[in-house]
């Protein structure tokens, strides 16, 4: 568990990058952090690791502030990926896997056996991978090996920062769906800073959403969809207005996933997660009695019928105080 308890960063020039924040991130849970350029989302992300000191407040894991710790021991025990991966070019994948596991001192074997385990995780064969260099793989590929080296040493926590964001949009949208897959096996706390509303949708547990250096709101992913505190949060989902209305029929499918049913009690008809709400309420305004199955890659997402819609309807409608 980490803990933020009146947090505020300034920076020399008089920038209040961080305002009083006071949050605790669950443990176990994938945490998003989300806001404009410049709300302070990757400061927040940076005090976890010490890569910046608060000017005041304290920063607690598992109730013990880090300001007591060696800076230097703290980051080794945190898993840290960059959006520009950051592997060492001169360095095979295996030598750039193993550096935590080989500056804190395991058996070569133990880390050898490590280095397999996670190229197998993220469907890296290590036979054909791990004697390469960075540069003979693609940016998926070479952002599967930072996630490797992140979870080298099996550290508890891990910090992501705009890991996908310069990935074309195929290979970002695959390794958001490895991470939530990954996640659900390996159950760490991951702190994934990201600009991208649809992608803290698709693999959050919770979303925090930032401004100015505050936070607007923390949630779900289903609570911020239902429920958002202000016009701000409202408008940065992409919940816009008009005649005092919400319109959400543009968006897809996908991002209603923590909506969806997992059980089938009716005949289902198959659509794809991309169609918009919109396509998806035509489809069951004809067929009411059914449930749409939801597919991306072939996988089944889950299950939505027209019953769920208009709660979400219900849910987004109208003119809040």
């Amino acid at each position: 568990m980490i803990s933020f308890k009146k947090v505020t960063k300034r920076f020399a020039d008089g920038t209040e990058a961080l305002k009083d924040i006071t949050i605790t991130i669950p443990r176990n849970e994938l945490t998003v952090i989300i806001g404009p350029s410049g709300c302070g989302k990757t400061t927040l992300m940076k005090m976890i690791n010490r890569l910046e000191t608060p000017t005041s407040g304290e920063v607690y894991i598992d109730e013990h502030p880090i300001l007591s710790k060696d800076p230097v021991d703290l980051r080794r025990s945190i898993g840290y990926v960059i959006q520009k991966i950051g592997l060492l070019p001169h360095l095979t994948i295996e030598e750039n896997i193993a550096l935590v596991p080989n500056l804190v001192g395991w058996k070569k074997s133990e880390t050898s056996d490590r280095v397999n385990e996670l190229l197998e995780m993220v469907e890296l064969d290590p036979e054909i991978y791990k004697n390469r260099y960075p540069l003979e793989l693609s940016g998926g590929q070479q952002q599967r090996v930072g996630v490797c080296r992140a979870l080298a040493s099996n550290p508890e926590i891990i910090l992501m920062d705009e890991p996908f964001s310069a990935l074309d949009p195929i290979s970002r949208e695959q390794l958001q769906i490895e991470l939530h897959h990954l996640q659900k096996k390996i159950k760490k706390t991951i702190v994934f800073v990201t600009h991208d509303m649809d992608e803290a949708l698709d693999i959050a547990d919770n979303i925090i959403i930032m401004r100015d250096g505050q936070i607007e709101q923390m949630a779900t992913p289903s609570e911020i969809l239902s429920y958002q505190v202000n016009d701000f949060v409202r408008e940065f989902i992409g919940m816009k207005r008009i005649n005092g209305k919400k319109v959400f029929g543009d968006r897809r499918l996908k991002e209603l996933k923590s909506l969806f049913d997992t059980t089938v009690d009716r005949e289902v008809e198959p659509v794809q997660s991309s169609i918009s709400v919109k396509q998806a309420v035509h489809i069951l305004k004809n067929k009411p009695q059914i449930l749409l199955e939801v597919k991306e890659k072939g996988e089944v997402l889950g299950y939505l019928g027209y019953d769920h819609l208009l709660q979400a309807a219900v849910n987004w409608s109208g003119t809040d105080e």
